[in-house]
């Protein structure tokens, strides 16, 4: 891990175990140009990549074919207006109405450590194990200061990425938009791949050739999305999970965002990613500065596994935090679906006296105990306990359940209001809304406008009052509606543009707050499911829902979109009833279990009322987790195939970080007629260790036990066929 400046060539050089980050500040006007961004280099006279000495010239030599130049050079951080045709980074608009901005290096800082984002999440690393350089940039004629940050780390390949802007002038600026990273580079049949879906449906794997023109996906919704994803990666079409080039950004947010790669008429292309510039405006007074998101950027050349293995090192390293960062999460089991809105004190206990007995450890109470919320029509922003509901209050249910040896979590939902409540009769005016418009209702239900400080310190107060009055445990934090309607009273006029990117922040303040004040709290964010799963949520709370659809087959297209980025330990994963809830498919008990061993692990039924062999399966499936949880928290995560990929199976690996040991997950999607032992190959062993199947007994179809960690990389290990459609197997290896 270094960064050097090279003053002869005009180079900086950011060096991480693996890769190398390349800068050089170009001609008289000081152009800062990408140089090069790939496997890591000795070499750093490399400035001939900028392919200067060929036309179109530099402008001090070629000022008459200056929109040339702009429209060509590989900028590592781009203005507009001014003769770059291809989208830029960042865009201004002046008092006096024009556009044009131009940025030039100035002067630049190394220094040790990582400084924080103030009011913002963001990757964080101590002085020995991160570095940054900070670039200054400059428009001149605007007084304007760009400061690009980069930061290194030395247990990963990622580089943390940001942008701050300053207004050095005497008068106010417009900032329309403010991208957070930007690379420029040739483009040599690059794939792309992106994370699409819907709600039920989140993170699916699409992969598509790069293409002349602009390919972005996007979110205007107020949040990341169950839509698509703040992540984009582009690959060499041989690219496999084990071998080849790829590089990748993800957005460190939780709002609107863009997602672009741009192929020019040249055939490079320009990969860029920040919130999203619909519906942003930012008036940014004289003295003031305006901090962009953080992005991470990765390049691996060990394929997409690679990348994905450094994401999640760096996120498990630096950005999740709290006392469950390196914790095993207790198994809990959650009621929505057990019973949705129709529970009372008893009901609640008799799942939590048959779930203790059972060696489950948490009871979570979700929606429906405060206000008269009987249906998700009413009482959002009403967060006082229903006590016809909760007979003793909450109190005596906690208490109760913890006597059971079990802790106690509950379900907020602070960011909305229903039309229907005490807190809309009284302040109507407090919900997100254009004045004399008809409110855009989804759920029936309002965004509550935090933007304004009043407004988020009584619904702060409201939900801490709750968690005082009890032993809470867990709080689950969801947000169940995309925004719409845009506009604050709390809002002048020419700042209304600004309401979007202030709600996020709000947000992350209200969750920095309660993670302060309640520090030993366990905090799951939701939204809808998997809406807002991104790196910006994850710097508050260790776990994310993953999606509300918990069936087992739809999960593992839905887990593995999300394990390309995120670490197993950051998936809300749930054994649920069946027929599934979402889908109405049947799968066995022992398959569910399989599945959501792959996160956090808990339990979304009604235990009282599954069947008795489903019910004795569950403390062999909680010995299960308590036996491999460790593993599957802190191991490298390898996916080995993907049933939406192959139609009939899905297959991944963690493995122990020192190779003493690996788990195997395997599913048989469908069953096949008339064919041979499926054969699978294991990486990411000691190929000089012999690995024993510990968990023997369950394979009893295998005539060998032992075998090589280059064998089963190389040459792989046979299933045999499985008996029925959706049957799954462990297979645990350890090293002897």
């Amino acid at each position: 891990m270094n960064i050097t400046y090279n003053e002869k060539n005009r180079l900086f050089k950011l060096d991480t175990p693996g890769t190398s980050y390349c800068i050089g500040v170009v001609d008289e006007e000081n152009f800062l140009g990408h140089v090069y961004y790939g496997r890591r280099l000795l070499d750093d006279q490399l400035t001939y990549l900028l392919r200067t000495q060929e036309a179109p010239f530099v402008p001090t030599e070629n000022n008459r074919d200056r929109c040339s130049f702009l429209d060509s050079f590989p900028m590592e951080y781009t203005g507009s207006g001014l003769g770059d045709y291809r989208e830029g980074t960042l865009a201004v608009r002046t008092t006096e109405g024009h556009t044009g901005v131009s940025l030039s290096y100035v002067s630049h800082r190394i220094y040790d450590g990582k400084e924080a984002l103030a009011g913002m999440p963001a990757a964080f690393g101590s002085k020995e194990s991160c570095k940054t350089l900070e670039i200054t940039c400059e428009d001149s004629i605007l007084h304007l200061q760009v400061i690009l940050s980069y930061s290194i780390f030395a247990d990963t390949d990622a580089i943390a990425r940001s942008v701050r802007i300053v207004n050095g002038g005497s008068e106010e600026i417009f900032l329309t938009k403010v991208l957070s990273a930007c690379i420029d580079m040739d483009n040599e049949d690059y794939e792309m791949i992106t994370l699409n879906g819907s709600w039920a449906r989140e993170r699916v794997i699409q992969v598509s050739p790069v293409r002349k023109g602009k390919q972005s996906v996007g979110s205007v919704r107020g949040e990341s999305s169950h839509q698509e994803h703040p992540f984009i990666a582009w690959k060499s079409p041989t690219t496999t999970e084990e071998t080849g080039d790829i590089y990748a950004m993800n957005f460190v947010y939780s709002g609107n965002f863009l997602a672009q790669i741009e192929e020019n008429q040249f055939g490079s292309i320009r990969a860029m990613m920040g919130i999203h510039p619909e519906n942003f405006c930012w008036k940014l007074m004289p003295g003031e500065s305006f901090q962009a998101p953080e992005v991470i950027c990765l390049y691996s050349a060990e394929g997409i596994g690679g990348m994905t293995r450094n994401f999640h090192d760096l996120y498990r390293n630096h950005l999740i935090r709290g006392i469950y960062k390196d914790k095993k999460r207790p198994i809990l089991i959650n009621n929505w679906e057990a019973t949705y809105f129709n529970f009372n004190t008893e009901k609640l206990l008799e799942i939590a006296r048959q779930a203790s007995g059972l060696g489950i450890e948490m009871l979570v109470m979700d929606d429906g105990w405060f206000g008269h919320r009987e249906d998700d029509n009413t009482s959002l922003g009403d967060w006082q306990v229903n006590e016809t509901k909760l007979e003793g209050g909450l109190k005596h249910l906690v208490e109760e359940v913890n006597k059971l040896g079990m802790k106690f979590g509950i379900w907020f939902e602070p960011e909305m209001i229903s039309p229907d409540s005490d807190l809309y009769r009284q302040h109507p005016d407090w919900a997100i809304q254009i004045p004399g418009r008809v409110g855009s209702l989804s759920r029936n239900q309002y965004v509550l406008d935090l933007t304004r400080k009043e407004v988020r310190d009584h619904v702060y107060d409201m939900v801490a009052a709750v968690l005082h009055s009890a032993n809470i445990e867990y709080v689950k934090w969801d947000m169940n509606r995309q925004l719409s309607d845009l506009g604050s009273y709390g809002l002048p006029a020419d700042r209304q543009g600004e309401l979007l990117h202030r709600q996020v922040l709000a947000v992350y303040e209200m969750q920095d707050r309660l993670t302060k004040e309640f520090p030993n709290l366990l905090l799951e964010n939701c939204s809808g499911g998997g809406a807002r799963f991104d790196p910006g949520m994850l710097y508050y709370s260790p776990q994310i829902w993953c999606s509300d659809d918990t069936d087992a087959v739809e999960r593992l297209s839905i887990q593995a979109g999300t394990a390309m980025i995120y670490p197993l330990s950051t998936m809300g994963a749930h054994v649920s009833d069946c027929p599934n809830h979402t889908v109405g498919r049947t799968t066995p008990f022992e398959t569910r279990g399989y599945v959501a061993l792959a996160g956090t692990f808990g339990y979304e039924l009604d235990v009282t009322k599954i069947p008795q062999e489903d019910r004795d399966s569950i403390p062999g499936q909680v010995a299960m987790y308590h036996k491999y949880n460790d593993l599957v928290r802190e191991g490298d995560y390898y996916r080995i195939a993907h049933y939406a990929e192959n139609h009939f199976f899905d297959c991944y690996e963690v493995v122990a970080k020192d190779k003493s040991e690996a788990l195997v997950t395997y599913i048989q999607v469908l069953g096949r007629a008339n064919c041979h032992s499926r054969r699978i190959r294991i990486p990411g062993l000691a190929p000089d260790k012999i690995y024993v199947v510990e968990n023997a007994a369950d394979w009893p179809e295998l005539k060998q036990t032992e075998y090589g960690g280059d064998a089963l990389h190389y040459a792989g290990i046979q299933v045999p066929p499985l008996a029925g459609d959706f049957r799954g197997r462990l297979l645990h290896l350890v090293a002897r």
